[in-house]
């Protein structure tokens, strides 16, 4: 018998996980958002409880999830508690990629179970989240003894899972964000290079998408650093140098970060293997080389 689910949070991912798991045949028994707007679409969604308080949803759920913003599940936690609304054999989960389960751990004293269980996945609004749950990795952390349920949650999302000790969530978070957020920051530095040879900002956009998932896809064939090519790749210091010399000239705001990402480039160069240890150490070298100073980077 599936466990009766309550959610604390209504935005985009606790309406999408709402949804999805309504669809899987999870009963959403009650639901309360600080918004009573987004608590009544996801009702409207889901056929929930609508709930004047997080005690009163606590109260209707065997599973808790706590999709607020992550700086606020700490507190939700400790008022629930407070509220002796938490009970023994109940499972608290939060979805959050930064957090670990120790802001929940309050809970436990009152005989509660606790879980992270993260999706790598990026989410903007709810229907965007419901398309791009189902094949996302979840990260799983937390209490042993309810594995069984977390596992039963990312099957019903359509997604796979691996675990992840507390301790090494921070680190699995910034690899994330890395992947992530500042892909969106590499990809608008190569939007500001393409305008600033004159290409309109909208075609700019259009044009590099298709070398973005290009790029992503063989990325999901061969692996990295297999996928990686390009003049770094092929050691050709000569276009490494003009690229910089123009930047320097027309786009001087974008040098440092060309430079940095050149050199870790250089790097998975070596790892490939398309060049050798010396000649990623030159162009490594190369990078911060300025006005023929002496390189700052060691080989």
């Amino acid at each position: 018998m599936k466990k009766k689910i309550g959610i604390i949070g209504a935005g985009v991912v606790g309406t999408a996980v709402g949804v999805v798991l309504k669809e899987n045949g999870f009963e959403i028994t009650g639901v309360y958002d600080r918004k009573t707007e987004s608590t009544e679409q996801l009702v409207a969604r889901t056929g929930g409880k609508a709930c004047s308080t997080p005690r009163e949803v606590s109260h209707l759920a065997d599973i808790l999830f706590i999709t607020t913003s992550d700086t606020a599940i700490a507190a939700v936690v400790d008022q629930l508690v407070a509220d002796q609304a938490v009970r023994s054999g109940q499972i608290l989960i939060h979805m959050s990629g930064a957090q670990t389960t120790e802001v929940m751990d309050k809970s436990k004293i009152m005989g509660a179970r606790v879980l992270s269980v993260h999706p790598l996945q990026s989410f903007a609004r709810p229907e965007q989240a419901m398309a791009n749950l189902p094949g996302s990795v979840f990260s799983i952390e937390g209490d042993a003894e309810a594995y069984d349920e977390a596992i039963k949650i990312v099957e019903a999302l359509g997604g796979e899972y691996f675990f992840i000790d507390r301790e090494a969530k921070v680190l699995y978070h910034a690899g994330a964000c890395v992947v992530s957020n500042y892909l969106v920051t590499v990809v608008d530095m190569g939007v500001k290079l393409l305008v600033a040879a004159g290409i309109p900002s909208p075609m700019a956009v259009r044009a590099l998408l298709p070398l973005i998932m290009g790029t992503v896809n063989n990325i999901e064939k061969i692996g990295v650093p297999q996928a990686l090519t390009g003049p770094i790749a092929r050691g050709d210091q000569g276009t490494v140098i003009k690229h910089l010399e123009r930047m320097q000239t027309d786009c001087p705001e974008l040098v440092d970060l060309y430079r940095w990402l050149g050199a870790s480039t250089a790097r998975v160069a070596v790892e490939k293997g398309s060049i050798d240890a010396a000649m990623g150490a030159q162009l490594k070298n190369m990078m911060f080389q300025k006005n023929n100073e002496e390189a700052v980077v060691d080989s």
